[in-house]
Protein backbone atom coordinates (compact mmCIF):
# COMPACT_ATOMS: atom_id res chain seq x y z
CA UNK A 1 0.00 0.00 0.00
CA UNK A 2 1.32 3.62 -0.98
CA UNK A 3 1.26 6.27 0.90
CA UNK A 4 -1.59 8.78 -0.53
CA UNK A 5 -0.52 11.87 1.03
CA UNK A 6 2.99 13.74 0.81
CA UNK A 7 1.54 14.94 4.42
CA UNK A 8 1.53 11.48 6.07
CA UNK A 9 4.31 10.18 7.66
CA UNK A 10 6.59 7.96 5.50
CA UNK A 11 7.07 4.44 6.47
CA UNK A 12 10.18 2.36 6.51
CA UNK A 13 11.36 -1.36 6.72
CA UNK A 14 14.62 -1.94 8.44
CA UNK A 15 17.16 -5.00 7.40
CA UNK A 16 19.13 -6.59 9.65
CA UNK A 17 20.04 -10.00 7.97
CA UNK A 18 18.83 -10.46 4.49
CA UNK A 19 21.09 -8.00 2.56
CA UNK A 20 20.09 -8.46 -1.14
CA UNK A 21 19.26 -6.12 -3.14
CA UNK A 22 15.68 -8.59 -3.69
CA UNK A 23 14.95 -6.76 -0.40
CA UNK A 24 14.78 -3.32 -2.45
CA UNK A 25 11.91 -5.13 -5.08
CA UNK A 26 9.88 -6.51 -2.46
CA UNK A 27 9.82 -3.02 -0.22
CA UNK A 28 9.31 -0.95 -3.15
CA UNK A 29 6.80 -2.94 -5.01
CA UNK A 30 4.74 -3.75 -1.62
CA UNK A 31 4.72 0.19 -0.91
CA UNK A 32 7.40 1.28 1.99
CA UNK A 33 8.76 4.86 1.94
CA UNK A 34 11.90 4.16 2.80
CA UNK A 35 14.43 1.36 4.04
CA UNK A 36 17.01 1.27 7.27
CA UNK A 37 20.15 -0.93 6.67
CA UNK A 38 21.06 -2.40 10.61
CA UNK A 39 24.58 -2.30 10.48
CA UNK A 40 24.42 -1.88 14.22
CA UNK A 41 22.66 -5.06 15.26
CA UNK A 42 22.68 -7.16 12.03
CA UNK A 43 24.83 -9.11 10.54
CA UNK A 44 24.93 -6.51 7.26
CA UNK A 45 28.49 -5.35 6.09
CA UNK A 46 29.27 -2.89 3.56
CA UNK A 47 29.16 -4.59 0.82
CA UNK A 48 25.70 -5.88 1.12
CA UNK A 49 24.88 -2.24 2.00
CA UNK A 50 26.11 -0.87 -0.93
CA UNK A 51 24.35 -3.17 -3.21
CA UNK A 52 20.94 -2.62 -1.69
CA UNK A 53 21.64 1.59 -1.72
CA UNK A 54 22.60 1.55 -5.09
CA UNK A 55 19.80 -0.94 -5.84
CA UNK A 56 17.34 2.16 -3.92
CA UNK A 57 18.46 4.36 -5.94
CA UNK A 58 17.81 3.00 -9.34
CA UNK A 59 14.22 1.83 -7.89
CA UNK A 60 13.51 5.44 -6.35
CA UNK A 61 13.65 4.10 -3.01
CA UNK A 62 15.58 6.04 -0.29
CA UNK A 63 17.89 3.65 2.08
CA UNK A 64 19.52 5.03 5.38
CA UNK A 65 22.33 3.40 7.07
CA UNK A 66 22.31 2.74 10.79
CA UNK A 67 25.70 2.47 11.88
CA UNK A 68 27.35 1.56 14.80
CA UNK A 69 27.42 4.37 16.90
CA UNK A 70 28.85 8.08 17.29
CA UNK A 71 32.58 6.75 16.91
CA UNK A 72 31.70 4.49 14.14
CA UNK A 73 34.28 5.02 11.37
CA UNK A 74 32.27 4.03 8.67
CA UNK A 75 29.79 6.84 9.11
CA UNK A 76 31.27 9.08 5.57
CA UNK A 77 31.70 5.63 4.05
CA UNK A 78 28.13 4.74 4.35
CA UNK A 79 27.14 8.08 2.19
CA UNK A 80 30.29 7.61 0.37
CA UNK A 81 28.57 4.11 -1.21
CA UNK A 82 25.00 5.81 -1.88
CA UNK A 83 23.16 5.61 1.50
CA UNK A 84 20.51 8.45 1.14
CA UNK A 85 21.27 9.24 4.77
CA UNK A 86 22.74 7.92 7.74
CA UNK A 87 21.19 7.40 10.92
CA UNK A 88 23.52 7.62 14.59
CA UNK A 89 22.00 5.97 17.37
CA UNK A 90 23.37 6.44 21.03
CA UNK A 91 23.92 10.50 20.43
CA UNK A 92 23.77 11.40 23.95
CA UNK A 93 26.03 14.67 23.93
CA UNK A 94 26.22 17.90 22.00
CA UNK A 95 30.10 17.11 21.33
CA UNK A 96 29.14 13.70 19.97
CA UNK A 97 26.41 15.32 17.24
CA UNK A 98 29.12 17.82 16.62
CA UNK A 99 31.50 15.03 15.54
CA UNK A 100 29.00 13.88 13.60
CA UNK A 101 28.72 16.80 11.47
CA UNK A 102 32.36 16.94 11.01
CA UNK A 103 32.37 13.92 9.32
CA UNK A 104 29.63 13.87 7.33
CA UNK A 105 28.83 17.66 5.98
CA UNK A 106 31.58 19.16 3.60
CA UNK A 107 33.23 22.61 4.15
CA UNK A 108 32.22 25.18 5.26
CA UNK A 109 29.81 22.77 7.49
CA UNK A 110 32.18 19.95 8.47
CA UNK A 111 35.21 18.46 6.95
CA UNK A 112 34.03 15.26 4.96
CA UNK A 113 36.47 14.49 2.79
CA UNK A 114 36.01 15.20 -1.10
CA UNK A 115 35.16 11.44 -2.33
CA UNK A 116 35.23 10.27 -6.43
CA UNK A 117 32.35 9.68 -8.34
CA UNK A 118 29.32 9.08 -6.56
CA UNK A 119 26.17 6.31 -6.67
CA UNK A 120 23.91 9.75 -6.52
CA UNK A 121 25.85 10.88 -9.88
CA UNK A 122 25.30 7.76 -11.33
CA UNK A 123 29.15 7.30 -10.96
CA UNK A 124 29.72 9.73 -13.19
CA UNK A 125 32.73 12.46 -13.19
CA UNK A 126 31.23 15.56 -12.24
CA UNK A 127 32.92 19.08 -11.43
CA UNK A 128 33.57 19.16 -7.58
CA UNK A 129 31.04 22.18 -6.91
CA UNK A 130 28.71 20.29 -8.42
CA UNK A 131 29.59 16.86 -6.60
CA UNK A 132 29.14 18.62 -3.43
CA UNK A 133 25.86 20.66 -4.18
CA UNK A 134 24.17 17.38 -5.48
CA UNK A 135 25.70 15.46 -2.37
CA UNK A 136 24.66 18.31 0.24
CA UNK A 137 21.17 18.32 -1.05
CA UNK A 138 20.74 14.33 -1.11
CA UNK A 139 22.47 13.29 2.26
CA UNK A 140 19.82 13.00 5.74
CA UNK A 141 22.19 12.68 9.40
CA UNK A 142 19.74 11.97 11.76
CA UNK A 143 20.80 11.51 15.65
CA UNK A 144 19.42 8.76 17.60
CA UNK A 145 17.94 9.75 20.93
CA UNK A 146 18.03 6.55 23.61
CA UNK A 147 19.31 7.50 27.43
CA UNK A 148 18.70 10.19 29.46
CA UNK A 149 21.81 12.29 28.76
CA UNK A 150 20.34 12.56 25.01
CA UNK A 151 16.92 13.42 26.22
CA UNK A 152 18.41 16.59 28.43
CA UNK A 153 20.46 17.32 25.28
CA UNK A 154 17.88 16.50 22.53
CA UNK A 155 17.61 20.78 21.95
CA UNK A 156 20.84 21.20 21.55
CA UNK A 157 21.38 18.24 19.14
CA UNK A 158 18.65 19.92 16.79
CA UNK A 159 19.82 23.53 17.00
CA UNK A 160 23.27 21.88 14.47
CA UNK A 161 23.44 22.77 10.90
CA UNK A 162 24.02 19.46 9.20
CA UNK A 163 21.54 17.17 11.87
CA UNK A 164 18.52 16.64 9.99
CA UNK A 165 16.33 14.85 12.48
CA UNK A 166 15.85 13.21 15.63
CA UNK A 167 14.76 9.87 15.95
CA UNK A 168 13.98 7.57 19.13
CA UNK A 169 15.62 4.12 20.19
CA UNK A 170 12.06 3.32 21.92
CA UNK A 171 12.98 0.62 24.30
CA UNK A 172 16.67 2.01 24.87
CA UNK A 173 14.70 5.27 25.54
CA UNK A 174 12.18 3.35 27.64
CA UNK A 175 15.36 1.41 29.75
CA UNK A 176 16.88 4.10 30.19
CA UNK A 177 14.07 5.55 32.09
CA UNK A 178 13.68 2.78 34.44
CA UNK A 179 11.25 1.22 31.89
CA UNK A 180 12.29 -2.02 30.38
CA UNK A 181 9.55 -2.89 27.36
CA UNK A 182 6.93 -0.44 29.29
CA UNK A 183 6.72 1.93 26.23
CA UNK A 184 3.18 3.33 27.35
CA UNK A 185 4.62 4.58 30.42
CA UNK A 186 3.98 8.25 31.04
CA UNK A 187 7.47 9.05 31.36
CA UNK A 188 8.13 7.30 28.70
CA UNK A 189 5.53 8.99 26.74
CA UNK A 190 6.43 12.31 28.00
CA UNK A 191 10.03 11.70 26.98
CA UNK A 192 8.87 11.21 23.27
CA UNK A 193 6.76 14.20 23.37
CA UNK A 194 9.96 16.48 24.59
CA UNK A 195 11.90 15.09 21.65
CA UNK A 196 9.21 16.03 19.12
CA UNK A 197 8.69 19.59 20.64
CA UNK A 198 12.73 19.96 20.07
CA UNK A 199 12.69 18.84 16.30
CA UNK A 200 9.85 20.84 15.89
CA UNK A 201 10.87 23.81 17.47
CA UNK A 202 14.49 23.59 15.26
CA UNK A 203 12.58 22.76 12.05
CA UNK A 204 14.38 19.14 12.17
CA UNK A 205 12.32 16.02 11.26
CA UNK A 206 10.91 13.64 14.45
CA UNK A 207 11.24 10.05 13.79
CA UNK A 208 10.69 6.97 16.21
CA UNK A 209 12.07 3.09 15.74
CA UNK A 210 10.42 0.58 17.60
CA UNK A 211 6.94 1.33 18.47
CA UNK A 212 3.85 -1.09 18.02
CA UNK A 213 1.19 0.19 15.76
CA UNK A 214 -1.42 0.54 18.03
CA UNK A 215 1.49 3.39 19.81
CA UNK A 216 2.34 5.03 16.77
CA UNK A 217 -0.74 7.72 16.76
CA UNK A 218 -0.31 8.95 20.47
CA UNK A 219 3.04 8.47 20.86
CA UNK A 220 4.65 9.43 17.28
CA UNK A 221 1.99 11.02 14.89
CA UNK A 222 0.49 13.43 18.17
CA UNK A 223 4.10 14.63 18.19
CA UNK A 224 5.00 15.51 15.11
CA UNK A 225 7.09 12.72 13.90
CA UNK A 226 7.79 12.34 10.03
CA UNK A 227 9.88 8.64 9.66
CA UNK A 228 8.11 5.66 11.26
CA UNK A 229 10.30 2.51 11.02
CA UNK A 230 7.93 -0.24 11.55
CA UNK A 231 9.28 -3.36 12.08
CA UNK A 232 12.53 -5.34 10.58
CA UNK A 233 12.22 -8.26 7.39
CA UNK A 234 12.97 -11.06 10.11
CA UNK A 235 9.33 -10.32 12.36
CA UNK A 236 8.07 -10.10 8.53
CA UNK A 237 8.88 -13.51 7.78
CA UNK A 238 8.32 -14.73 11.12
CA UNK A 239 5.00 -13.64 11.29
CA UNK A 240 4.26 -14.58 7.72
CA UNK A 241 5.65 -17.71 8.40
CA UNK A 242 3.78 -18.16 11.78
CA UNK A 243 0.61 -17.09 10.04
CA UNK A 244 0.60 -19.20 6.92
CA UNK A 245 1.88 -22.30 8.99
CA UNK A 246 -1.83 -21.91 11.11
CA UNK A 247 -3.54 -21.44 8.21
CA UNK A 248 -2.13 -24.91 6.88
CA UNK A 249 -2.34 -26.35 10.21
CA UNK A 250 -5.95 -25.82 10.73
CA UNK A 251 -6.77 -27.64 7.11
CA UNK A 252 -4.42 -30.32 7.17
CA UNK A 253 -5.61 -31.32 10.75
CA UNK A 254 -9.18 -31.48 11.04
CA UNK A 255 -10.83 -34.84 11.69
Amino acid sequence: MTRKSPEAAAIGLAICVMGTVETVAVARRTGFDFLVVDMEHGRIGLDQMTDICVAGLLAGLPVYARVTGPASPDIARVLDCGATGVIVPHVDTLQQAEAIVEKTRFLPTGSRALPGPLAITGFEPVPVAELVDKAEASTQVIAMVESLSGLEAAEQIATLDGIDGLMIGSNDLAAALGCPGDIANDAVVEAFAAIGRAAKRKGKTFGVMGLPPERVREQALDFGARMIVATNEINLLFEGAQRTLGDFRKITERG
